[in-house]
């Protein structure tokens, strides 16, 4: 065999090397402590007491956590404490509100449009404080606080309840928090009066008007006779515009219905779009939003129309004069309209009784 340090030839057996007298078979004290128990070590003049209570990866690297006390006079001391300073609870921080607010603003949030994308910016604004607390510590009643006096409208309030059932999902997947919680946020009711359609004499009223040389009864005209929201009427470029396909792509905004498909030009407006086209690059309407809103209503005021007419009611009216003027089927209307269902035409087709009586009219005695 060979000596285990100068590595010469020995018997087999030897307890200890015939050359350098080393012994073969190494001895080691018994331990006075077990593991786990913890250690002590001298810093300056005092001794501190150690023990390891576990292990965490950080950076991709194994860390050891380990807890401290110092300030012993003496190692026997430090060693005693050991015992009560590894069964002390550890203080675990739990994440802010802010925190999970990084980490959906990242990833998630980045696959929403950007007008919900701006939705939730906002709603998570209206947290002021609140984003800094512990998710653990915010209770119900401060985010239905929040709610009531930040978010006194449906829409807003629905946007943040939206927002904070996000990011409590998010921390309880940490079980920091639990992801029901958001649900108990009521929101205020609902106060939406119901868009009204163009009567034909308005619609009629708004053709005089451009024809004697408003430009602005341009805007109302489009957006009738194309179903597109003021935000594509913003968005609309020259590029966009093909008058010999009779169509607009790209110019689709917020479903992804919407933004797939082209907007159908009707013959009736391709004059308007070429007039407005003249000796334009780019944006058809370089303007504000407010800017826009109020050459809007202005065309509305030169027109004669005195009721008050949002631009939602142009899509209105391009659905009601298509389903009931038209006797469209609803499944043209949906491509038209760019709709992903025709479920949505609940909501934007507006029979008046007289249409509803020509509808009735229809009905004769058999044969």
């Amino acid at each position: 065999m060979l000596c285990r340090k100068c590595q010469k030839e020995i018997p087999d057996g030897a307890a200890f090397c015939c050359w350098c007298g080393i012994k073969q078979v190494a001895s080691r004290a018994p331990k006075k402590r077990g593991n786990g128990s913890g250690t002590a070590y001298k810093r300056g003049t005092t001794w501190t007491a150690l023990v390891t209570i576990g292990h965490c990866v950080a950076g991709g690297r194994d860390k050891i956590i380990r807890r401290t006390k110092g300030g012993f006079a003496t190692k026997s001391a430090a060693l005693a404490y050991c015992a009560q300073l590894a069964d002390q609870k550890r203080t675990v921080r739990c994440p802010s509100l802010d925190e999970y607010w990084q980490l959906y603003y990242g990833g998630e949030m980045e696959k929403l449009s950007e007008s919900k994308r701006t939705s939730y910016k906002i709603a998570y604004n209206k947290l002021g404080d609140l984003r800094h607390q512990p998710v653990n510590a915010i209770t119900i009643s401060q985010l239905q606080q929040v709610c009531r006096t930040s978010c006194p409208t449906y829409y807003p309030a629905r946007d943040f309840k939206s927002l904070i059932t996000h990011l409590y999902r998010l921390a309880a997947v940490d079980g920091n928090a639990n992801a029901q919680l958001p649900m108990l946020i009521d929101l205020p009711a609902l106060a939406e009066e119901e868009a009204s359609p163009f009567r034909e004499a308005e619609q009629a009223a708004i053709w005089r008007a451009y024809e004697d040389g408003d430009r602005n009864a341009a805007i109302p005209l489009i957006m009738i006779y194309t179903g597109m929201m003021p935000g594509e009427m913003r968005k609309l470029t020259t590029a966009m515009i093909n008058l010999d396909k009779r169509v607009i792509i790209g110019v689709g905004l917020k479903t992804k219905t919407r933004r797939q498909s082209s907007v159908i030009l009707p013959d009736v407006i391709l004059p308007v779009l070429e007039d407005i086209m003249q000796n334009v690059d780019g944006l058809i309407y370089p303007i504000t939003e407010q800017a826009f809103y109020n050459r809007y209503y202005a065309a509305l005021k030169t027109a004669g129309i005195t009721r008050h007419l949002t631009p939602y009611s142009c899509r209105h009216t391009t659905a009601t004069a298509l389903a009931i003027d038209n006797s469209v089927a609803p499944q043209t209307i949906m491509r038209l309209m760019r709709w992903g269902s025709t479920r949505m035409a609940d909501r934007y087709i507006h029979p008046d009784d007289d249409a509803a009586r020509a509808a009735a009219n229809t009905l004769q005695k058999p044969l």
